[in-house]
């Protein structure tokens, strides 16, 4: 046992490549054979340390899986499972989540789920709780999971970063939400973020995402460490990060301009792959530099046409829709795209078929309402789709009604040209003082009469912890806005969560107020 455990302490520590070479000597070693015979014939004699640890080590050199050696020891495993103490158990959770599933492995695996629930009570360990939360994954049931989560929290006041960082993660191999340890883990993270590897902030915030876990202090903390240590990172390491930034829907304000300082000094990094991971993390996260943002886009621009010559079908859409959400429109690269529409050269597989439809559609929006050449049209026609609204707008409906006094004083689930909906639509008088019944206004057409679209969006449409909407609702208020409406974005949640009395006061404000009437959002449309 300790000659085959030293020898994949060894063996782990080389790279992919040394491995491959290493790994044939030591198969056709014949001291190698000789070892695994006489772990063949001892091993219903052997400690149940030294068992566990010994199929720990053949499974990890690579020995397969369905020898006689490997399916002995499991076997052996399963008959004196109940010898196990808690770091045998812990060893024997890690053999196993690296094998696939076959008979024997199935049934020690069911064995061991009920061990644990037997045994949870008594492990104090909290490297062992870790070690069963990472191994035991996602397909634990339920009840197990839970009574892992009360193991843990027992031990959450003594836990150090170190650790923290490691329940981060497994809880995130358990597919298991618990916010309660989640929230300790990440004041312990933000306390000690400096002590972090890089690789380690990346998995932080993939383990946000798998568990749809939502903190914006954690991501803050992890953003402003890298904003003050950005001279230590490599440009590719700070894409990583922003795309898993991008993922998570938080948009770390200053790194990106650094990111963008830094692919203007230096652009000749940026092939395809980090091309297209820049477009999609910029357009989504519905962010133009504050500075320098004509030579940022003419840099991008320029890439994308070097790249022309190799890019597929896929990759020219996904990254011309970029660049159009963020209202910029790359000439060239739109020629070649739509030489290859009109050959019908971007119709791909029926799971594919209706995202690029919705992109293709809306970069020849984009190319004709962000047009220097397009101009606000005296008449928009409009169609009511139905009287009726979802049910999370009708809180919204009710106050309008009771603000205006009636439901002739606005329109609802307005349909526009280039398949815009807006949730409800209100005109009013020249002055902004007054709002004006639907059919007056149908009446007698003015282009003078002010049109209000109220948009209520979910708050995945924005920005994490912010009213900055993302990419698709931005391009989309721009849109309206070339139409000639001013248009209110709204946050249902929150405006869900109001009393009635502070959702018609809430109304009121924004109908009233100046700023329902102002442009402020950034694009880069001027530099077409």
């Amino acid at each position: 046992t300790n000659c085959l455990t030293m020898t994949w302490r060894l063996f782990k520590n080389l790279s992919e490549e040394q491995q491959r070479y290493e790994k044939q000597l030591i198969f056709e070693h014949p001291a190698f054979v000789k070892l695994c015979q006489q772990l063949l014939r001892d091993a219903r004699r052997m400690t149940r340390r030294d068992l566990v640890f010994s199929l720990h080590a053949v499974v990890h050199l690579g020995v397969p899986q369905n020898t006689l050696l490997v399916q002995t020891l499991v076997r052996v495993c399963q008959e004196r499972l109940n010898q196990l103490d808690n770091r045998c158990i812990s060893v024997l959770a890690t053999t196993l989540a690296g094998m696939d599933k076959d008979k024997n492995v199935s049934a020690l695996q069911a064995g061991l789920q009920l061990l644990v629930e037997q045994r949870i009570s008594s492990i104090r360990d909290i490297f062992i709780l870790q070690n069963l939360m990472k191994c035991l994954g996602k397909d634990a049931p339920v009840f197990l999971k839970k009574k892992l989560e009360m193991a843990v929290l027992r031990e959450i006041d003594d836990l150090t970063f170190p650790n923290a960082l490691r329940t981060f993660l497994a809880l995130a191999a358990m597919n298991y939400c618990s916010l309660p340890i989640l929230n300790a883990c990440s004041k312990k993270i933000q306390e000690n973020v400096h002590d972090a590897p890089f690789r380690q902030l990346i998995l932080i915030l993939e383990a946000c995402h798998t568990l749809q876990y939502r903190n914006v202090k954690l991501f803050s903390a992890l953003a402003d460490y890298l904003n003050s240590t950005a001279y230590l990172w490599d440009k590719r390491q700070i894409i990583l990060f922003l795309s898993a930034c991008e993922t998570l829907g938080f948009q770390p304000r200053e790194l990106l301009d650094i990111f963008t300082e830094k692919v203007t000094e230096d652009p000749e990094f940026l092939n395809l792959k980090n091309l297209l991971i820049v477009l999609r993390v910029y357009s989504r996260l519905n962010y133009v530099p504050r500075v320098q943002k004509h030579l940022f886009f003419e840099i991008l621009h320029s890439c994308l046409n070097k790249c022309l010559p190799q890019i597929s079908n896929t990759e020219l859409l996904k990254a011309v829709y970029s660049l159009g959400i963020l209202g910029y429109l790359p000439h060239r690269a739109l020629d070649v795209l739509l030489q290859k529409d009109s050959k019908d050269e971007l119709i791909l597989s029926d799971d594919l078929k209706e995202q690029n439809s919705m992109m293709l559609r809306c970069v020849k929006t984009c190319m004709e309402l962000d047009s220097p050449s397009f101009t606000k049209p005296a008449f928009v026609l409009t169609e009511n789709l139905s009287s009726l609204v979802s049910l999370n707008l009708r809180k919204a409906q009710e106050a309008l009604i009771e603000l205006l006094g009636g439901e002739n004083m606005f329109r609802q689930n307005v349909r526009l040209p280039y398949k815009y909906h807006i949730d409800f639509e209100i005109r009013m008088d020249s002055d902004r003082k007054k709002v004006l019944p639907v059919a007056a206004a149908d009446d007698h057409p003015d282009s003078r009469i002010q049109r209000l679209a109220f948009l209520f969006a979910p708050v995945s449409a924005f920005c994490l912890g912010t009213t900055h909407p993302q990419g698709k609702l931005a391009m989309k208020k721009r849109h309206l806005n070339k139409l000639g409406y001013h248009v209110i974005l709204i946050q249902n949640k929150k405006f869900q969560e109001m009393t009635n009395e502070d959702a018609i006061e809430f109304l009121k404000g924004k109908i009233y107020s100046e700023d329902a009437f102002s442009f402020p959002e950034a694009t880069v449309q001027d530099n077409n």
